[in-house]
């Protein structure tokens, strides 16, 4: 199995450090899986897991085993029919995300671009954009932070904190890295990816009206494909895909190579409603 990010070990220590309360789930036939944790009165104890493929009855018996009254599961996979066996009933249904497969050879890479993803790409080599990668956590990245929260606010998203995206770093050291693109010594676009195992994950990033002018994002994206592949990554996920509120940055990301990849959805077990999800009809689930 992949290694993602929400189950890499550095990622639930970045998270105990910011006092999050996680612990690794105990599995008799797989490796254990991260989960965040949480008492809620009334309830008792209640835990989130995500981004695994571990069979769900499997997950709750071991969270049943540890003392947990309420899981979240977000498989990493379409799991519908297993889910509802389990007796997990469905809150929120699948996501699609990017994910590009990495491969050592440039010209592998830029083949599974589309055409105008790879003449942006051109484009931008043929600019005077300078390229570095800086380890993190490094004051160099505040701008990117700091206009990708401003960004965040006008749009209404939330993006990764910038809290967490620093204590993974100092977790991990030399594995989050920030790509910068400059031109005249000033910082026109940003992003930061994190390695974890085999995977990588893209995390943040901004690109200024001259760095899209200059289609910097494609450059970047592009520099931090092949450092990524040179190191040993396999694949890399670029997040989700939004075709109806974010239509350009859904062509981007596929633009660049990658596949769309089906998430599990939401899935909630808890007692009372077990009966309920074993009940809901097989066509309903994804």
């Amino acid at each position: 199995m992949k290694t993602e990010l929400m189950q890499f070990p550095a990622f639930a220590a970045a998270l105990t450090a910011l006092g999050v309360r996680t612990r690794a789930l105990q599995l008799a036939k797989c490796p254990p899986v991260q989960m965040v944790v949480r008492d809620i009165p009334a309830l008792g104890r209640a835990a989130m897991i995500s981004r695994v493929t571990v069979p769900p009855a499997d997950l709750r018996d071991a969270a049943r085993a540890s003392g947990i009254a309420a899981l979240v599961l977000n498989p990493a996979q379409p799991a519908g029919a297993a889910c509802r066996d389990a007796g997990f009933f469905p809150l929120f249904t699948p996501a699609y995300r990017a994910i590009v497969p990495l491969h050592q050879d440039p010209e592998v890479q830029t083949g599974r671009q589309r055409q105008k993803w790879r003449n942006r790409l051109h484009h931008a080599q043929r600019s005077r954009l300078v390229i570095s990668r800086v380890a993190m956590p490094t004051r160099e990245a505040g701008w990117v932070f700091d206009a990708n929260d401003a960004q965040a606010r006008r749009k209404g998203y939330r993006p990764l904190p910038r809290c967490l995206i620093e204590a993974y770093a100092t977790q991990a050291p030399d594995d989050v890295c920030l790509f910068e693109a400059r031109l005249g010594g000033q910082p026109v676009a940003g992003m930061i990816f994190a390695r974890h195992a085999q995977c990588a994950s893209y995390l943040i990033g901004h690109n200024t009206a001259e760095g899209r002018r200059r289609s910097a994002h494609n450059l970047l994206l592009w520099e931090a494909m092949r450092w990524l592949a040179c190191a040993g990554v396999e694949m890399l996920d670029l997040g989700m895909i939004d075709t109806v509120n974010a239509p350009g940055l859904a062509r981007f990301k596929l633009g660049s190579g990658a596949v769309a990849q089906s998430l599990g959805g939401t899935w909630l077990h808890a007692p009372g409603l077990n009966l309920i999800a074993r009940a809901l009809p097989r066509a309903l689930l994804v």
